[in-house]
């Protein structure tokens, strides 16, 4: 998920595997990672900028730091030094997908690791995911896919009736967003018939629902099943996803497909609804 080593030019230009822990980085670095957080944290423009120029100058690996760093302060759910660290990101140059995915995503996916193991609760993951929000909010002008000058597919995005969670379901709208496609966002605990409603309100192209608990993955086939009594499934594709779902239960339930991820979700939608019918491999 996060290269697993940082690297660093000595005085000899000489690119030295250094490993993935901060004590691990020259004293100099270091010291000006521990300035940056200082700045990021106070907001302070003009340092965080001088400060990622001498980083840069050390020749250390500047985008594994970045990523390590955005993913922390994500986990940590610190704010301010989410948005500094993405404005480093931006300012270095790493690209916008992957300062997301492989930066603040990924610190979602630590603090969700801790969840699972008993090492943290729900108010360390709504605090994340405010800091994921923060840094996805400055990297979403720069989220953006070429337009072939067509009218955008419409989706209409939610998460299912019972479930509240909708981190997952964020963060497949943002890249769906910057697909090109137009989200029609739902929110979280939504009825079967509303999303039905909404896919024919809006003439939806696809529907995409998540969950994040068992207890919560028989509204799925629901929404399916209404579809099909009101005609519409043929017309429109169907993505499930959350952490209990799998492959099978997709096809099971008659949905098109279940993306490992949200960089699947969008990339499916988009190769599928670009093919001509009989090209496109559903699960059903």
């Amino acid at each position: 998920m996060i290269d697993s080593a940082f690297r660093y030019k000595n005085k000899k230009d000489q690119t030295v595997n250094i490993g993935m822990e901060f004590d691990e980085l020259p004293e100099e670095v270091r010291e000006l990672i521990e300035q940056l957080d200082e700045a990021a944290e106070d907001e302070e423009e003009e340092a965080i900028e001088e400060l990622t120029e001498k980083l840069l100058d050390t020749g250390v690996d500047m985008e594994a730091i970045t990523l390590k760093k955005l993913s922390l302060c994500v986990m940590d759910g610190e704010e301010e030094m989410s948005v500094g660290w993405t404005k480093v990101a931006l300012k270095i140059g790493i690209d916008p997908f992957k300062a997301l995915l492989k930066g603040l995503a990924a610190g979602m996916s630590l603090i969700g690791d801790k969840y699972e193991k008993g090492e943290a609760f729900v108010p360390q993951l709504m605090i994340a995911s405010s800091a994921m929000y923060e840094g996805m909010e400055l990297l979403s002008p720069y989220l953006k896919a070429n337009s072939s000058g067509a009218d955008p597919s419409t989706v209409v995005i939610g998460t299912v009736e019972g479930d509240v969670h909708d981190i997952g379901k964020n963060l497949v709208k943002t890249l769906l967003s910057a697909n090109g496609f137009n989200c029609v966002d739902l929110g979280n605990d939504v009825e079967a018939d509303r999303f039905v409603e909404a896919a024919k309100e809006y003439q939806a192209t696809a529907v995409s629902m998540s969950t994040l608990m068992t207890t919560t993955m028989a509204e799925m086939p629901k929404v399916i099943n209404m579809l099909e009594s009101s005609g519409m499934r043929d017309k429109i594709k169907v993505m499930v996803g959350g952490a209990p779902l799998s492959t099978d239960y997709a096809a099971k339930i008659g949905a098109d497909v279940s993306p490992k991820d949200a960089a699947g979700a969008a990339n499916w939608l988009k190769t599928t609804l670009s093919e001509s019918p009989s090209d496109t491999e559903n699960l059903n």
